[in-house]
């Protein structure tokens, strides 16, 4: 890990060239955002995440760390403007803005410290790892940890998707970051004239052998039921209009979804679909609390009585301190409501608003933000021949949330979901390839129901069997892999990630302790000899 010496560069720029080549790094920074960017779905252009680092790379090459946290904001920018662009669909830009300005910012801090390993042989390996680190970070701060933008999630039509049953999403990210700073660095040679093979090896290598990794990586993605097969059904009711009112016509939510499942015992009897073992309804589903509500409740045991086969409710329920909560129930055709799950990570800027007092006071729009309470604990289903583990909506982001309810005795992951409040953005997009991601991270095959779609049935090597449009009723009915097993992800938890961020952290240690004996040998040297 030693620093290698920085090379004589000779006379530099003119003044007016230094202006014209900032400009051009400034704007290569926030291209080499939207590059990446625009590999995430519903694009397929996988490829374009690493290229997109490349031109990072080249734009950090030769900078201090205060340009590097600059170009590396300018690049977050980039990237975070248009991915980020839903959370302000119906709050406005006061959410949506500054949200990714300061996602940006910490991009900019991880760009800031990869000025500093670049010095170090191996340069482009740190420079990954703090990748990784950098979106760690943002997993955690702020607002209980933002981690939407992530490597991993660009990437379920990519080759690097089997590392998933290996390292989970940290491990795609640093494969991809490893590519990108190697194509980068490469390529920055070849326009140096230092295209000797001697010279390229290192950087080519840090390219392919990730590409290859996953490509073998694909052997370690389980997708036989060890431990049986069901039949799932996921309804997709609609709602009456898109966004934060989407429930403001009373019961109307929940009417649709039961239409939609009386429709599908209909097509049942009529041997037009198989019968299914059990139902997933997306999140809020029934847009009155059905606890509380006689005439919710009679109408979700009318549906289950009618498909037979119990049902995953999503539910806005009712606490005892009048505030509401995100609530999967488990409803029996025959007992009802018998089991609950509470979501325990909340959308903010939707769920609930971080700051509500200080932005209200630059748009009332906050307000139209609900204020739902989090649950504490994963909980699986038992429904039918499957053990369904539940991640709600936004909570399929965090690999934590995730992996607790998989490794709670799951066989099926379930992933109710409402983007109607987000109208038509992209979104709903982004998520399903999180679901993908998590398919091939724990071994499962994975039922998306969404209010308002894009409901999927995904395997669980991420491919997508069956899927619905937007803002359409609709069930899909097939016949999934149940699995028992854990794959090596979900054995070493977050061990490797922590192992990513430590390495990170202590190869910038050594590249700062470096550069300030470099400084301090400088200085001693220009001093010259004491005077005898």
């Amino acid at each position: 890990m030693a620093a290698t010496p920085s090379p004589d560069t000779g006379p530099g720029p003119s003044a007016r060239q230094r202006r014209w080549l900032v400009a051009a790094r400034c704007a290569a920074a926030a291209l080499g955002g939207a590059l990446v960017f625009l590999a995430w779905p519903p694009r397929t252009g996988w490829w374009l995440a690493p290229v997109g680092l490349a031109v990072l790379a080249v734009v950090l090459h030769g900078r201090r760390a205060r340009a590097g946290f600059g170009y590396g904001t300018l690049f977050g920018l980039g990237l975070m403007t248009p991915a980020l662009a839903w959370t302000g669909e119906f709050v406005g830009p006061v959410a949506w803005l500054p949200l990714s300005l300061l996602q940006a910012l910490f991009v900019g801090v991880a760009a800031a410290a990869m000025t500093a390993v670049a010095r170090l042989r191996g340069a482009v390996v740190w420079m990954a790892l703090l990748w990784v680190a950098g979106e760690t970070l943002r997993s955690v701060f702020p607002f209980g940890g933002f981690p939407w933008v992530r490597l991993a999630f660009s990437q379920p039509e990519g080759p690097y998707l089997p590392l998933a049953a290996l390292g989970g999403a940290p491990l795609i990210a640093l494969a991809v970051a490893l590519s990108g700073f190697g194509l980068g660095e490469a390529a920055r040679r070849i326009a140096a004239r230092d295209g000797v093979v001697r010279a390229l090896a290192a950087p080519v290598a840090a390219a392919v052998v990730p590409l290859l990794a996953g490509i073998a990586a694909t052997g370690a993605v389980g997708v036989g039921g060890d431990a049986g097969q069901a039949t799932v059904a996921a309804v997709q009711g609609n709602v009456p209009r898109a966004g934060l009112d989407f429930n403001a016509q009373r019961r109307a939510v929940l009417d649709n979804h039961v239409a939609r499942t009386e429709q599908l015992a209909a097509d049942v009897r009529a041997g037009t679909v198989p019968r299914p073992q059990l139902v997933i309804w997306p999140e809020n589903a029934s847009d009155i609390d059905p606890l509380r509500n006689p005439d919710a409740r009679t109408r979700i045991d009318r549906a289950a009585r009618d498909i037979g086969a119990p049902i995953a409710v999503g539910s806005v329920v009712i606490g005892d301190d009048r505030l509401p909560r995100n609530t999967v129930i488990q409803w029996d055709p025959q007992a009802g409501p018998v089991a609950t799950y509470t979501k325990r990570r909340l959308q903010p800027f939707g769920e609930t608003m971080p700051y509500r007092s200080l932005f209200r006071l630059f748009s009332p729009a906050v307000d139209r933000a609900g204020d739902f309470q989090p649950g504490t604990d994963p909980t699986v289903f038992a429904m039918g021949p499957a053990r369904v583990a539940l991640a709600t909506c936004y909570e399929v982001a965090f690999d934590g949330v995730v992996r607790e309810s998989v490794l709670n005795g799951s066989t099926l992951l379930a992933v109710p979901t409402n983007n109607a409040t987000f109208g038509r953005t992209e979104m709903t997009y982004q998520q399903l390839a999180m679901d993908r991601v998590r398919a091939v991270e724990h071994g499962r095959a994975v039922v998306v129901a969404a209010t308002s779609g894009v409901s999927a049935m995904i395997s669980p090597d991420g491919s997508v069997e069956q899927r619905t449009g937007l803002f359409t009723p609709a069930a899909l009915v097939a016949t999934l892999p149940l699995r028992s097993t854990t794959t090596m992800a979900d054995r070493l938890g977050a061990w490797p990630q922590a192992a990513m961020v430590a390495a990170a952290l202590a190869a910038l240690v050594t590249a700062l302790v470096a550069g300030r004996r470099g400084r301090k040998a400088g200085a001693g040297e220009q001093a010259g000899p004491p005077a005898s």
